[in-house]
């Protein structure tokens, strides 16, 4: 699990690398600690300058994913996330609401390095 502070930008993006690249590691998903009304269109805009589509994603709540269970979860949004049974690691990403196009593309770059670790880590058995 993914999680930033509106499910809008951070974690959308961390969910669509991970579901890209190490589906056969994860069953991913996303969510955020006070949701967004939706995706911010330089979230959807930069994905898919890299062939990545979430058109059919939107902003979900931890109301939501608290019902499931998750081995890890990946905390993004500086506000302290626990749920029973799953690991917590914390990233520290920038958040690129309001910003420019280029923020998102730093983002990006950034998260997407974060996630192939994460997979290798996984695929390695060291996580």
């Amino acid at each position: 699990l993914f999680v930033c502070i509106g499910n809008s930008c951070r974690s959308q993006m961390a969910e669509a690398f991970a579901r890209a690249y190490g589906s056969d590691v994860m069953d991913v998903q996303s969510a955020g600690v006070s949701p967004a009304t939706m995706i911010a269109p330089l979230t959807k805009q930069t994905l898919a300058e890299r062939n990545l589509n979430i058109d059919s994603h939107f902003p979900k709540g931890m109301d939501i994913i608290r019902r499931q269970p998750f081995d890890l979860v990946i905390n993004m949004s500086g506000i302290p996330v626990v749920l029973p049974g799953s690991r917590v690691l914390q990233w520290a990403v920038q958040d690129p609401i309001g910003q420019r196009d280029a923020v998102y593309r730093d983002v990006a770059n950034q998260l997407e390095n974060l996630v192939m670790r994460l997979i290798v880590d996984l695929r390695n058995g060291t996580l």
